[in-house]
């Protein structure tokens, strides 16, 4: 039995959920969202609750389940408070400025890199070295945050490049730390 797709999903005020044809519309205070789910799960919502339940037990109705269930409650968290990646460049001379909805990067290549902002995304730099991913759509905001990630992964030598805030990085030894 699924857990997480039994759950039901609270919807807090300033929340509307409209489900036609297996398609979920979420409306909120920071926009609206919509998810097409497969047709063996039914959602349904009565009195601000939205509970989704699956037509049989196989194993991939199962998954999709929980899956479904975890897609419409973070489109319920998205348009009620939004989501967010945090980025920080680590190296000399890197830096970051917001030109517009345009991300400039200067980080150790003999050019600028400019990253666009997709609709529904916004990027914020609050200092020179730490870049701030926003939206409500949560799959968006992490694949996007993962593309400006992957303009200079942080490498294993020195730790230079642009990674998440906390994220760790493994160090290597190098040359210097091989024994004789």
């Amino acid at each position: 039995m699924s857990r997480v797709g039994s759950a039901p999903i609270e919807l807090p005020a300033g929340v509307e959920v409209v489900v036609e044809d297996h398609v979920v519309s979420v409306k909120g205070p920071k926009g609206d969202l919509s998810e097409r789910l497969d047709s063996r799960i039914t959602t349904s919502v009565d009195d601000g609750v939205v509970t989704l339940t699956r037509a049989d037990e196989e194993r991939h109705t199962r998954a999709l389940h929980g899956l479904s269930r975890a897609l419409v409650n973070n489109m319920v968290v998205g348009v009620l408070e939004g989501y967010q990646k945090d980025l920080e460049l680590v190296g000399v001379g890197y830096r970051a400025a917001l030109k517009g909805n345009v991300l400039e990067l200067a980080v150790g290549f003999s050019h600028p890199v400019t990253v666009e902002a997709p609709e529904g995304i916004e990027f914020e730099v609050p200092e020179n070295t730490k870049i701030i991913v926003r939206g409500i759509d949560k799959q968006q905001v992490g694949q996007v945050a993962a593309n400006v990630r992957a303009v200079r992964k942080p490498e294993p030598y020195k730790g230079k490049g642009i990674r998440y805030v906390g994220e760790y990085v493994r160090r290597k030894a190098g040359k210097a730390g091989v024994a004789v």
